[in-house]
Formats: C-alpha cells, structure tokens, sequence
C-alpha cells in the first residue's frame, strides 16, 4: 500500500511538473505573439512601399517581345511564332507611341510599324496598356510589372486571347 501512495505521489509531482511546464511555453509564446503585435507597426505592401504613378513610365524603352498568334485567314489560320522589338516612348501622363518590328514564322516580317495607344500605372507597379499596333489589327491590351524605379518593365498580352506574347523592356532615355 505505501508503494502505492508512493507511485501517486511520484505521479501527481510529474503531472504537475509537466503542466507547468506547459503553462509557461503557452504564456511566453503568447507574450511574444502580444509583442510583435504592439511593436511591428503596419506591415510592409508588396511592393516595398514604393508607389508607382503614370510618372514612373516616362522615357523611351527598348522592348523585345517573344510568343505566338494566330495566323490571318488568308495566309491559312493556325498559330505561327512571333519576334519582334519595339522602341516605345511613354509620356509621363498616360500615353505612348511606338515604331515596332515583327517576324511572324509565316506571315513574315513587318518593317517599322507606327502605333500608339494609352497606359494606366497603378500604385502597386502593376500598368495596364491599350493599343492598336496597325491598320486592321485588334485592340491590345496589356499587364505590365514595372521594376527597378521604372528602369524595366516585365508585360504579357491579356487581350485578345490567342495571342500569346510576353516582353522585356529597358528604358534607354
């Protein structure tokens, strides 16, 4: 019978010891989580906290574009590879005009084509731009990332949907 009581007694000690143990890795973890609550402030945005404006786009870029499109009915449909390069000049205040060159893997290259459309920079760094690049072609529309204080830019062709073409650009002045 004392080994008993004995046992219990060794039993409650443990019991106790161990939910001690576990009340004091509960409090100074919440005691930290209360902590970090007061002292960090606002978090940070995405971006750093650098905020972007149609100001942040405002020079002439050199772009290189790269991906695929369709084909024009005339020349058979299907998909053909697309290149090109594109010297675009933003104003500062929400318009751009541009001279690109583009090689279709069928359609073949098309020389120094004059556009110009809009553009839309968004706080965060992301832009949306607008544009017809010639004489008979759909409205572009595309989603820009903008880096580097505006040195470079990172698009992808939202509209219209089969067209499927991704740029870099570098501002050159």
């Amino acid at each position: 019978m004392k080994e008993i009581t004995l046992m219990k007694t060794k039993l409650m000690k443990a019991t106790v010891r161990g939910s001690s143990a576990a009340l004091l890795v509960s409090a100074g973890v919440l005691l930290l989580f209360v902590a970090g609550i007061q002292g960090s402030g606002p978090a940070p945005s995405a971006a750093g906290d650098i905020q972007c404006s149609n100001a942040t786009l405002r020079g002439t870029y050199g772009i290189q574009m790269r991906g695929t499109g369709p084909v024009p009915p005339p020349q058979g449909g299907g998909t053909q590879d697309l290149i090109g390069v594109v010297i675009r000049t933003y104003d500062g205040l929400g318009n751009f005009t541009q001279i690109d060159n583009v090689k279709g893997s069928v359609t073949g290259w098309v020389p120094d084509r004059p556009g110009s459309g809009t553009y839309q920079v968004n706080r965060d760094c992301t832009a949306v731009t607008y544009f017809v690049p010639g004489p008979g072609a759909p409205p572009i529309e595309e989603r820009v990332v903008i880096v580097d204080a505006g040195r470079e830019t990172y698009s992808m062709t939202a509209t219209p949907a089969p067209l499927m073409v991704t740029t870099v650009g570098k501002r050159i002045k």
